[in-house]
């Protein structure tokens, strides 16, 4: 008998587990769901499981490798990220760390290009103004063309990439930094590599699609942004860590920036956070990932990197623990 966790978590469906696994695993399989969104209830939960899927709230450390093993064969980040579990930890324990990295590629994209058109068109000043009786083109000054203007894209993974496609067809002018992608990468997309320096030198509006790191955290600092202008505009959709929010606070405060667009936050979900509710600032909850059909394809493809670990095979999600990006 295969025992297997599922966090009680929203985004992780139990029947399609049920349903997946049942058919899929050799072996007979226990699934149960429990509230985690710690380390310790982890711990307590996951006793004699061979298999956890967890989400964003639940740090998965070291510690909880090491309370967990041997019995634990396969960790599952519902999610394209996995910066809450130490992957090296898990390597050293012989357990597999799995993601499922593409199945919001063209929602996190289409919703970072949303947000940046919110931002630029002043829509929310729009939108309030006229629902206190407002109807004036004033309301939303000052707004700057998008075409021939300079995105810079701050990583340049897939969702990076889908991002470039749709944004080509504004006619604005597109460079990247992404110290793992090399410049033959870029061409295709009509992207322009530039090193991190140059990115905030060089763009009108700035989106960030990092993963957080050790490299990464904190590295849209006061000096990137002031490096920016009154009509810029900043996006995140990678992690809310990535960027400085004090930094980030007082750039739009002393209007160094015009706006900022943000599905992430540094703490999720906000406790009296100064970003939220601001009229220049856009704040979505940690929702670019959701539709229908990603929402789907997630737990189809999740719930088959179980069955492939159960199964003793190698799954299609499985993280390199000596990958640059960890």
């Amino acid at each position: 008998m295969k025992r297997v966790l599922l966090s009680e978590f929203p985004m992780i469906d139990p029947e399609t587990y049920r349903t997946r696994l049942g058919t899929a695993v050799d072996e007979d399989v226990e699934i149960e769901v429990a509230p985690l969104g710690s380390t310790e209830r982890l711990i307590d939960a996951a006793q004699g499981f061979d298999a956890v899927v967890t989400d964003i709230n639940t740090p998965v450390t070291a510690e909880a490798i090491a309370a967990l093993s041997p019995e634990l064969d396969v960790v599952v980040r519902s999610a394209v990220g996995v910066d809450n579990v130490d992957v090296a930890a898990a390597a050293d324990a012989g357990v597999t760390v799995t993601r499922v990295p593409d199945y919001c590629t063209d929602e996190v994209a289409t919703h970072s290009v949303s947000l940046l058109l919110s931002c630029l068109r002043s829509l929310k000043a729009y939108d309030d103004a006229v629902a206190t009786g407002g109807w004036s083109w004033e309301d939303g000054r000052p707004i700057r063309r998008l075409r021939a203007s300079t995105v810079g894209l701050l990583s340049f993974g897939p969702i990076a990439q889908r991002a470039a496609e749709q944004l080509s067809g504004f006619d604005a002018e597109l460079v990247a930094y992404d110290p793992f992608a090399d410049a033959e990468a870029m061409d295709p997309y009509g992207v322009e590599k530039v090193e991190f320096d140059e990115l905030f030198d060089r763009s009108d509006h700035v989106a960030v699609y990092a993963p957080l790191t050790d490299s990464t955290r904190g590295m849209v600092d006061a000096d990137a942004l002031a490096r920016l202008t009154p009509d810029s505009v900043v996006v995140n959709v990678g992690r809310g860590p990535v960027i400085d929010e004090d930094a980030l606070l007082d750039a739009l405060d002393s209007g160094t920036i015009k706006a900022a667009g943000l599905d992430v936050l540094a703490e999720e979900p906000p406790a009296d956070d100064p970003l939220v509710g601001r009229p220049d600032t856009v704040v979505t909850p940690h929702a670019a990932w959701y539709s229908e059909d990603a929402y789907d394809d997630l737990n189809r493809s999740a719930a088959d990197d179980v069955a492939a670990v159960l199964n003793g095979e190698v799954p299609a999600g499985r993280v390199d623990p000596d990958a640059d990006w960890v």
